[in-house]
């Protein structure tokens, strides 16, 4: 799409969203049932392009993908009038009588830039939250996932007029092309150096933005923490979607006294999930693109590694990888990761711990594997990130009932469920004032007793 067919879309939804037509429930609803039906009829199609861009197996491509959306869609159907009613709120007695609510109200024209690792998922989340809000919606997915991109913009345009929502596909030219444009909400995941260009270009506008970005989040394990299982949930955490994953536990950061234990747990753990030779498991993904693959190959010191390291080029495949004696100055500790190397830190203290994932900028989730109270407590109060979980990795996003987002540089703003459609909205603060009485008080000429009676009702 040129930028002139752009400008010429957008012009469209703004008068379509003048018209009113997206407000009542029941357009919403409906929009929402369409959308539902749609997946639904195209899953093996999804299937098949999560397979060819990702690499990723039917299974995991339900569970990480086409699952969650439907999940989320069943979500805010179930959910939808009561997001959309006015909630009463107290009303001071100073402004009697009156009837104070807040009431959400659609931003009007949205944009939403989506990212390759997730690219059925994170298109179609935000743009059922902006759906259920009363949004009209420009949607962008990303070029790196090609075939994924044609098959959003095939069931999107089966279900909806380009002007009530529109694909938009391509890589730089049409980003920067959609960016140049006024709109009234922007929602972006993907990179801090492309999100930092959005908050830019937002500016220009003084467009509200949402960003959902990632940074290095750390997975720390005590003392106290069950070895197995921690392994466990770790290596499915690390290497799902060959580690291509916002929220994957970044890097390992365990009690020194346990982590010989616990390397050895996760590389059993890694055989067994994976297989002996997990380059030829069919259901490993693949890493997204050349660049990527050889970005990735570039962080692994052999010297370093204790578990994989090995890859095959023809397949853009890595096998899940551990290093250890990594330290902060290691080069796999200068960038998020995004791929299946697991580096592993040590420390002797917790609080040594905390003060250290402190002094990096805030990741967009933290992970910390104990038994003890007392030591979750103090990671809880201690650091700052967007969420996490406690004894597991990753499953916090998979809930409409929480909001996810991140915090500093891993992002601003959060989504899914009620927290997702409040994202989309405006809520405007209204008093209704009643006729039939006027309290004079506020009006001149003000008297003592005038005074006595604000003093009275204000304090």
């Amino acid at each position: 799409m040129t930028e002139q067919q752009i400008v010429q879309v957008l012009e469209s939804q703004r008068k379509f969203f003048s018209t009113g037509k997206t407000l009542p429930r029941a357009f919403r609803a409906k929009a929402l049932e369409d959308l539902e039906a749609a997946i639904r009829r195209h899953e093996t199609e999804i299937n098949a392009a999560l397979k060819a861009d990702l690499g990723k197996s039917a299974v995991e491509s339900y569970m990480c993908e086409t699952g969650m959306t439907l999940s989320e869609l069943s979500w805010m159907r179930r959910h939808l009038a009561g997001l959309m009613r006015d909630r009463t709120v107290p009303t001071p007695m100073s402004q009697f009588a009156a009837r104070s609510f807040r009431s959400p109200s659609p931003y009007g024209n949205v944009l939403i830039m989506s990212p390759w690792n997730y690219p059925l998922m994170l298109t179609l989340d935000p743009l059922i939250d902006a759906i259920a809000a009363g949004n009209t919606a420009m949607v962008k997915p990303s070029a790196y996932a090609p075939e994924t991109s044609r098959v959003i913009q095939k069931l999107i345009s089966e279900c909806f007029d380009p002007e009530y929502v529109a694909v938009v596909t391509g890589g730089r030219a049409e980003n920067q092309a959609l960016l140049n444009q006024k709109f009234d909400k922007i929602f972006f995941t993907g990179g801090k150096t492309v999100g930092r260009e959005v908050l830019r270009h937002a500016a220009e506008y003084l467009t509200p933005v949402t960003l959902e970005l990632g940074g290095k989040s750390p997975c720390i394990v005590d003392a106290t923490a069950n070895i197995r299982l921690a392994a466990r949930r770790i290596v499915f955490g690390k290497y799902l979607n060959c580690g291509q994953t916002c929220v994957a536990p970044d890097y390992l950061y365990c009690d020194a006294s346990i982590r010989d234990e616990l390397v050895k747990a996760i590389q059993e753990e890694i055989t067994a999930q994976f297989g002996a030779d997990p380059l030829k498991n069919e259901n490993y993904g693949k890493i997204i693109n050349q660049k990527h693959f050889d970005r990735i190959l570039g962080l692994i010191d052999p010297a370093k590694v204790v578990t994989g390291g090995n890859s095959d080029a023809q397949t853009l495949r890595i096998a899940p990888t551990v290093m250890t004696d990594v330290t902060f100055d290691d080069a796999v500790m200068g960038e998020e990761i995004f791929g299946p190397i697991l580096p592993v830190l040590t420390w002797n203290s917790l609080d040594e711990a905390i003060a250290r994932i402190e002094s990096h900028p805030h990741p967009l989730a933290l992970y910390f594997f104990t038994s003890s109270k007392a030591n979750r407590k103090k990671v809880m109060d201690g650091c700052r990130f967007g969420g996490g979980c406690i004894n597991d990795t990753i499953i916090h996003l998979a809930t409409s009932a929480m909001p996810f987002g991140g915090v500093g540089e891993s992002g601003m703003g959060g989504y899914h469920g009620k927290a997702g459609f409040e994202e989309f909205s405006h809520t405007r603060s209204m008093v209704d004032k009643k006729t039939w009485i006027d309290l004079t008080m506020r009006y001149q000429p003000y008297t003592s007793l005038k005074e006595r009676l604000v003093r009275m009702f204000l304090r």
